[in-house]
C-alpha cells in the first residue's frame, strides 16, 4: 500500500479540476489530481463545443479535455487515474483512501467530482447522446436553431430549459408523466404564456426515434400513461431535463450538503464547511453548469487553497 502526500490533492477532473491544477502547479504547489473513472468529466461526452471562449471554430468535448490535461501536467501537476472511494476531513493532513489501494495525505484538498445529468436509461437514448439528444440546452440549443424539439421532464430544471430552447428552436414541446407541473409558478406562467411551447400532459418518452447513415434524431415515442396508447412526434432534438446528481455520495456526514446533495459553500468563495477543504464546479454550482463556469470556480479553488496554505505557514 503506497502513500502520496501533497499541499493540494484535486479530486476530479473536468473543467475545475484541471484547471485548479494548473493554477495549484504554477503557484509551485505541485498538485496531485485524482482523475476519477470519468476522466474529463461531461465533456468527454459533448461532441461539438461552440462556447468555450478562445476557440473560433468548433472543437470537441474530449479534445479541450485532452488539452487541459496536458497543460496541466506540463505546468507540473501529478496526474492520477484513480478513484477516491473514502475521505477523513476530521484532522490535517487530511486522509483520502483511493480505489487503488493508494492513501493520499493533503493538507488542502478541492473537490472537482461534478455532477451527472439524470437520465431514463433507455437505449435509444444513450445511441443518440450527442446526436440529437442532450442533458443540456445552453450547452447544446444552437445546434437546434429552426428545429423543433422535445424536452422531456416537469420540474424547474425542463421547464427551464424548454424556455431556453425557445430563443432556438422553431417549437419546444414539453412532456411530463403527470397532468401538473412541479416548477415554481412564476417558471410555469411564463411556459405556458410562450406561443413556441406545446405541453403534452400524462405521457413518457418510450423510445427515441432516427436513422442510422448519420446518427440523427427524428422523432420520439411517447407513451400515454393512463391508457398506454403511444404516438410518434416528429422531433430533430430531445432534451432529457429530469434533474442532475452531484457526486457527493463519499462526502456525505464530512461535508455540509444541501437537499439535493450538492456542497454548501460560501458565496463568495469555494470554502466548504471544512477549513482547508475547498470546492468547484458543478459539484456545488446548480444554476450554471458550463464548462467555462466550472473553470473559473476551479482557479478559484486554486487561489483559495494557496491563501489558506500560506495562512497557515506551508509553502
Amino acid at each position: 500500500m503506497s502513500e502520496i502526500y501533497t499541499k493540494v490533492l484535486i479530486i476530479g477532473s473536468g473543467p475545475a479540476g484541471y484547471t485548479a491544477a494548473i493554477y495549484a502547479a504554477r503557484a509551485s504547489l505541485e498538485p496531485v489530481i485524482v482523475t476519477g473513472l470519468e476522466a474529463g468529466g461531461q465533456l468527454m461526452i459533448t461532441t461539438d463545443v461552440e462556447n468555450y471562449p478562445g476557440f473560433a471554430d468548433v472543437i470537441q468535448g474530449p479534445w479541450l479535455m485532452e488539452q487541459m490535461r496536458l497543460q496541466a501536467g506540463h505546468v507540473g501537476s501529478k496526474i492520477i487515474q484513480d478513484q477516491i472511494i473514502y475521505a477523513d476531513f476530521s484532522k490535517r493532513p487530511f486522509i483520502c483512501h483511493g480505489e487503488g489501494g493508494t492513501i493520499y495525505k493533503a493538507e488542502t484538498i478541492i473537490i472537482c467530482t461534478g455532477a451527472q445529468a439524470k437520465w431514463l436509461g433507455l437505449e435509444s437514448e444513450m445511441k443518440f447522446r450527442g446526436f440529437g439528444v442532450s442533458g443540456c440546452a445552453t450547452c447544446d440549443g444552437f445546434f437546434f436553431r429552426g428545429k423543433e424539439v422535445a424536452v422531456i421532464g416537469g420540474g424547474n430544471t425542463a421547464v427551464e430549459e424548454a424556455l431556453y430552447m425557445t430563443n432556438h428552436a422553431s417549437k419546444v414541446t414539453l412532456v411530463h408523466r403527470r397532468d401538473k407541473l412541479k416548477a415554481e409558478k412564476i417558471l410555469q406562467t411564463r411556459l405556458f404564456k410562450d406561443p413556441k411551447i406545446n405541453v403534452i400532459w400524462n405521457h413518457v418518452l418510450e423510445e427515441v426515434l432516427g436513422k442510422e447513415d448519420p446518427l440523427a434524431v427524428t422523432g420520439v415515442r411517447l407513451k400515454d400513461t393512463q391508457t398506454g396508447v403511444t404516438q410518434d412526434l416528429p422531433v430533430e432534438g430531445v432534451f432529457v431535463a429530469i434533474g442532475h446528481v452531484p457526486n457527493t455520495e463519499i462526502f456525505k456526514g464530512k461535508l455540509k450538503l444541501d437537499a439535493e446533495g450538492y456542497i454548501i459553500g460560501s458565496p463568495t468563495t469555494t470554502e466548504t464547511s471544512v477549513k482547508g477543504v475547498f470546492a468547484a464546479g458543478d459539484v456545488r454550482d446548480k444554476v450554471y453548469r458550463q464548462a467555462v463556469t466550472a473553470a473559473g470556480m476551479g482557479c478559484m479553488g486554486a487561489l483559495d487553497a494557496t491563501s489558506f496554505l500560506q495562512d497557515e505557514g506551508i509553502n
